[in-house]
């Protein structure tokens, strides 16, 4: 593929998409997305967590992530646990692969939810069109450049989860 951006994860590129599998695991328990892991990651309360866990879509997983008790470092850890459960999924052939095709296009976590920093608002009446930090596609830009100069993607250690 040419340099260009990958502007959503649907179609061909849905793969990048948290809500998609493989399982991951966080703190001994596995969970089907990365989505849900990450919703969990929020808060302490194994209840909560549990609840997270078993929800039946990443998307009602994500609904119940914003009604936890947030832990208190989480602005600060968030971004690492990102890291650690989109370096156990893509530690899958399939998805490296994937990483790999995109060859050096810009991957963006395009939405219309407002979502600034994971990715770009992209549309949007709020006056955040086209803003965002684009944490997630940064994160699995770097994943990608570092299968392509090692040939593999590292584990990353356990963060403070």
């Amino acid at each position: 593929m040419p340099d260009a951006t990958i502007a959503r994860f649907t179609g061909p590129w849905a793969g990048f998409s948290n809500f998609e599998g493989p399982a991951v695991e966080l703190d001994g328990e596995s969970y089907d997305c990365v989505e849900k892991a990450f919703q969990a990651a929020k808060t302490f309360d194994p209840g909560a967590r549990r609840a997270v866990r078993s929800a039946s879509t990443p998307g009602q997983a994500k609904r119940l992530g914003r009604k936890v008790a947030l832990r208190p470092d989480w602005e600060q850890a968030k971004l690492s646990i990102m890291e650690h459960l989109l370096r156990q999924k893509f530690q899958h052939a399939a998805l490296q692969d994937l990483l790999l095709r995109s060859g050096g296009a810009l991957i963006v976590e395009g939405n219309d939810w407002h979502d600034t920093f994971w990715g770009v608002c992209t549309g949007c009446l709020r006056g955040c069109q086209g803003a965002g930090a684009n944490q997630l596609g940064r994160l699995l830009m770097a994943l990608r450049d570092e299968l392509c100069s090692t040939g593999s993607i590292a584990t990353s250690p356990r963060p403070g989860v």
